[in-house]
């Protein structure tokens, strides 16, 4: 029987994972609504990060996931991230800062060695505000994705939670969170997917903003929990390239930043669930997140994934 926090989660939180990600966790959820009856609009809080953090506006603005033979899914598809591949100049830049990394573009900045930026966060902080002090102020901008977000009117109201950087400082800044600097929904989210040395930094109040998954991909301790708290986490990067052993280290890297997260939140007797891409997902997702032709494969197979889930 599916746990409670599947099914009925207090906090929804959804990870990083590029354009193909991202269209992958709708895919769970439309599956996982389809097959339980259940609704993730009605849930109590939501944690976004990067591609995550667009996923998490859409539901907190009222709106279901897209399924598959859905007419209106190219909206699930960021217009502005599907051209980086067309566009290699930004990507060869990053490929200068972490090559092996630039092949799933958002995850250039990723802190590869998370656990030990956690464990020690001022010089984590130092080290990572270094790195993106020398990442280009410039960059393709965000504004189909704003366009796109800031026409669901979704409002931080309580319920949303966006993560991104301050690019000067290298701290994690958690819009919508109590005395977080003020923002619309919009900005935050494309702060939050401003992916550095590809996308340009996002200014709120004057002070610019980065990709949220160059401080963690999942961003669980984000989430208010306490004991008996339903914490569902989906997470594209725990399946990141199928059998490909080339990106092997990265996951490896982000699994153990994540499951660092999740037992910090357990340990305060939180009920988490943590989904990564199955075999069929991560296949069809791909090594490179941001390919938009492999966007509607993921969505199609997040939603088998998702009824499946709902069947156990």
């Amino acid at each position: 029987m599916p746990s409670t926090a599947l099914l009925r989660p207090d906090v929804l939180v959804l990870a990083g994972g590029g354009t193909v990600g991202e269209a992958w966790m709708h895919g769970v959820l439309a599956g996982l609504e389809d097959a339980a009856g259940v609704d993730y609009t009605r849930t109590e809080a939501f944690v976004g990060t990067s591609a995550g953090s667009i996923v998490a506006a859409r539901l907190a603005a009222g709106r279901r996931p897209p399924r598959p033979d859905a007419p209106g899914f190219a909206e699930a598809e960021p217009e502005a991230e599907a051209d980086v591949e067309r566009d290699a100049s930004p990507l060869r830049a990053a490929r200068d800062a972490a090559a092996s990394a630039a092949r799933v573009g958002w995850t250039v900045s990723a802190p590869l060695a998370n656990a030990l930026a956690t464990a020690v966060k001022p010089a984590g902080a130092l080290a990572r505000a270094a790195a993106l002090g020398r990442a280009a102020s410039h960059g393709r901008p965000l504004h189909q994705l704003h366009g796109r977000v800031a026409r669901w009117d979704a409002r931080f109201d309580g319920r949303l939670r966006v993560c991104a950087v301050d690019r000067r400082t290298g701290r994690r800044v958690i819009f919508g969170a109590p005395g977080a600097p003020a923002a619309t929904v919009a900005d935050a989210v494309c702060a939050s997917c401003a992916i550095p040395w590809v996308f340009a930094p996002v200014e709120i109040g004057g002070r610019e903003y980065v990709d949220g998954g160059a401080w963690s991909v999942t961003n669980l301790d984000a989430a208010r929990a306490g004991r008996g708290t339903q914490v569902l986490c989906l997470d594209p990067t725990a399946g990141l390239g199928g059998r490909d052993r080339r990106m092997a280290v990265i996951r490896s890297a982000f699994r153990v930043a994540s499951g660092l997260e999740i037992a910090a939140l357990r340990r305060h007797g939180a009920d988490v669930e943590h989904i990564a891409p199955n075999p069929t997902a991560a296949a069809a997702m791909g090594t490179n997140f941001m390919a938009p032709e492999r966007a509607a494969p993921a969505l199609a197979a997040g939603y088998a994934q998702g009824r499946r889930l709902a069947a156990l």
